[in-house]
């Protein structure tokens, strides 16, 4: 009897720390010189250590934490300029690569250096590429994308001086960033207010983005074409994607490396400048080298109620949706998730086309330099910003949509969540963490005057569970969860403000 009562106590020490701890956080002390100013970048977990990025003015160096978020080590990049324009990161299991840009005299320097979970140069610096400009500038040059698998890394740029005619120069390297390919490639723009989508890299490695062309600067898109440009080739594969006389807003693309598809997405307008009536869904066929799907999905007046916001009505209610996530499914469908995000600055309204055609977007804009940066500052770490001092940030519900391989929508939810914040949206929004058997939606909610780290998970299906608010949190700690990173099965690290201190908190679900 006594035995029994022994193995029974045993079981339930072992099982205490499943239901007694719903999850644990680790925050890590806050350096004396980890301003709220501070640029940061969240690398991952590279052998066994969480490695993270900080920039202040000309000081560049990298924090390595335990897995308790307790600082192993403070590595001093004496190795970069004082003064660089952009760093990129593309983390492996136990090494890393920082690829960087600098200007010098009139040339801007793209360069790579290799380094383990420690911190230690493994490789480098090597210079990968140059460029003459005209004068000084801050401007990135160089962007650089990787495939879903990191065996395929693109550095490339754009020379924009024609406005009718731009000269694109991709750099393709393999996951050992030995070098496959450089291609110099021209792109004619049908019009002046021509616009790109996102730049993406398949698991082939094969360059991917839309071209489509407005009829006036603040207008909706009303064509578009899909450009691919395959691996070891030298041209562009260009394809019309006919519209039939409706508008689209910003496209998204993403490749679907299991089913070899593009999705491309975007909400759509019936009309000019009209209300938003619903999402527009194209599947590409790579292999087909045609659309294999397509669909205009209207919402229905029941979502359109659901989804708004409380100051505006349910005819308008979509009309400051930003698509901001395309997840592919295995069986060719995706899900997407949509945010509810608008300002107000005191003398300016809001305006949806400022935001989208802004030198902060994905599109073109001027550079007395020529060349265009297609990645530009907003919800990047990197390079965070605002309108200005008298803004006010609102960040509000989320929407998601399945759908099935034939672009048809087979459900849609609504994430009610209610945000706002003046001068910054750092502490706005929310990020991701895939779990397997579910999607995680974390986010600030305000309670009794405090933010406190939330939950809402969504399960295939579409049905959406709340979270009770998560445990552990300490009132002292305010959270950034857009610029967090999942860096496990069931982990993730967001950086986190005191006392005007960045640090960081890793969470084990």
């Amino acid at each position: 009897m006594g035995h029994n009562r022994f193995l029974l106590l045993v079981l339930l020490w072992l099982a205490l720390p499943v239901w007694v701890i719903g999850q644990r956080i680790h925050y890590s002390e806050p350096g004396r010189d980890d301003y709220r100013q501070v640029n940061f970048e969240i690398i991952g977990r590279v052998s066994n250590n969480i490695v993270i990025y900080k920039n202040y003015r000309s000081k560049n160096d990298l924090s390595i934490f335990d897995s308790e978020m307790k600082l192993k080590n403070k590595i001093d990049l004496d190795f970069l300029p004082d003064k660089l324009i952009n760093v990129d990161f593309v983390s492996y299991t136990d090494f890393f690569y920082m690829i960087y840009q600098y200007q010098k005299r009139n040339t801007v320097y793209c360069n790579v250096v290799k380094m383990d979970g420690s911190g230690q140069k493994l490789i480098g610096p090597v210079e990968i590429d140059t460029t003459q400009i005209g004068g000084a500038s801050n401007n990135k040059i160089y962007s650089t994308i990787y495939s879903e698998d990191k065996q395929h890394i693109m550095i490339f740029k754009i020379n924009k001086r024609n406005e009718r005619n731009y000269f694109f120069t991709t750099l393709l390297y393999n996951d050992k960033m030995e070098f496959k390919n450089k291609s110099r490639l021209s792109v004619s723009m049908p019009r002046k207010d021509a616009v790109f989508s996102d730049f993406v890299i398949d698991n082939d490695g094969d360059f991917v983005f839309t071209r489509c062309s407005r009829n006036g600067s603040r207008d909706n898109i009303s064509q578009m074409d899909l450009l691919i440009k395959p691996a070891t080739t030298d041209s562009f594969r260009i394809s019309n994607i006919p519209l039939n006389n409706n508008f689209l807003d910003e496209v998204k693309i993403k490749a679907d490396n299991i089913n070899k598809n593009y999705l491309i997405s975007s909400l759509y307008y019936k009309q000019r400048r009209g209300n938003v009536e619903g999402i527009y869904i194209a599947i590409w066929d790579k292999l087909g080298e045609k659309i294999k799907a397509e669909n205009y999905n209207i919402f229905s007046d029941e979502l359109k109620e659901d989804a708004k916001s409380e100051n505006t009505s349910a005819k308008n209610a979509f009309n400051d949706y930003f698509i901001r996530q395309v997840l592919p499914k295995k069986d060719g469908g995706f899900l997407i998730a949509a945010e509810l995000f608008f300002t107000s600055s005191r003398g300016n309204s809001w305006n949806r086309y400022d935001y989208l055609y802004s030198p902060y977007s994905l599109y073109p804009y001027s550079s007395f330099n020529s060349y265009w940066s297609p990645y530009g500052m907003y919800g990047n770490p990197w390079n965070r910003w605002n309108y200005g001092s008298s803004t006010r940030y609102y960040s509000e519900n989320i929407a998601l949509f399945s759908f099935d391989p034939s672009a048809s929508m087979e459900w849609s939810n609504i994430l009610h969540k209610s945000q706002f914040d003046d001068n910054s949206s750092d502490a706005l929004s929310y990020m991701i963490y895939n779990s397997g058997s579910e999607i995680s939606f974390l986010y600030n909610q305000l309670e009794r005057r405090v933010r406190l780290l939330s939950e809402q998970s969504v399960s295939p299906n579409g049905t959406v569970n709340r979270a009770p608010t998560l445990k552990n949190l300490d009132k002292d700690f305010e959270f950034l969860p857009k610029y967090g990173k999942q860096v496990g099965a069931r982990q993730v690290v967001m950086p986190c403000m005191y006392r005007n201190y960045i640090c960081f908190a890793k969470i084990d679900f």
